[in-house]
């Protein structure tokens, strides 16, 4: 089963530099029906205007992924680490028992667009981690790449939680066929473009959960992103954050 979630039907926080669209509850957004899926917590949609951010804060128990589509993204840590992101990189921090962090737009020019995504670790505390990486276009060209996973394999990631993430880039004719685990989940979410996934027509910003399907196809692509998750086969109701 693929439940389809469209993008204008996800929460808005707009305060003027920042414009953010919540696939899940988060801030003053809360949707009893939209708490999470399995171990994934948050996929916010980010855009921050020229030279503002988000300032120093802290987080505690969380593995945090910034995925950058356009712009360049400035991070700074309580850890020491200092980076600037662009598309192609990837960022994963774990939280672990606590850091500090602050992200903000690199440029006084133009606005950056990208994606924060929340996943649950296995367990709670542990020493906070950084860790970043690029992934070039042709990496993704019409087909998947694994860009995070358990154990780090292939050059991804490595996340605190049995969890497997994967970015795809589809347009014209090329398409890529994946084949699920019938006891797990997936989640697709579409960053930008335009793609068929078994017959359904995704645009930027939708997104699905997927239970029970033995395949996914990705096809039609008009100049399409695509992040494809691949999670336990968790019920979860996360409380309010």
């Amino acid at each position: 089963m693929i439940e389809q979630r469209l993008a204008d039907s996800r929460g808005l926080g707009d305060h003027g530099w920042l414009h953010s669209r919540h696939t899940f509850s988060f801030a003053n957004y809360w949707d009893p029906k939209q708490t999470g899926f399995s171990d994934l917590l948050v996929i916010n949609d980010d855009k921050v205007a020229q030279g503002r951010g988000f300032g120093a804060h802290p987080h505690s128990n969380m593995e945090i992924i910034s995925y950058v589509l356009e712009g360049a993204l400035e991070h700074k840590d309580s850890m020491g680490t200092g980076s600037v992101i662009v598309p192609g990189d990837i960022q994963l921090m774990s939280a672990g028992t606590g850091v500090t962090h602050s992200e903000f737009n690199h440029s006084q020019e133009q606005g950056v667009h990208f994606l924060q995504i929340w996943v649950v670790p296995a367990e709670k505390g542990g020493a906070p981690a950084y860790q970043q990486t690029r992934v070039t276009a042709a990496e993704k060209r019409g087909k998947f790449k694994l860009v995070i996973s358990p154990e780090g394999e292939s050059g991804s990631l490595k996340i605190r939680q049995d969890v497997r993430i994967y970015a795809g880039l589809f347009d014209g004719a090329e398409q890529e066929t994946i084949t699920l685990d019938k006891d797990r989940y997936a989640y697709i979410h579409v960053a930008r473009g335009s793609v068929t996934v078994n017959g359904m027509v995704f645009n930027a910003g939708d997104g699905a959960r997927v239970r029970n399907e033995s395949a996914l196809t990705f096809s039609h692509g008009e100049q399409a992103e695509v992040l494809l998750f691949d999670l336990r086969p968790l019920e979860t109701n996360h409380p309010s954050r």
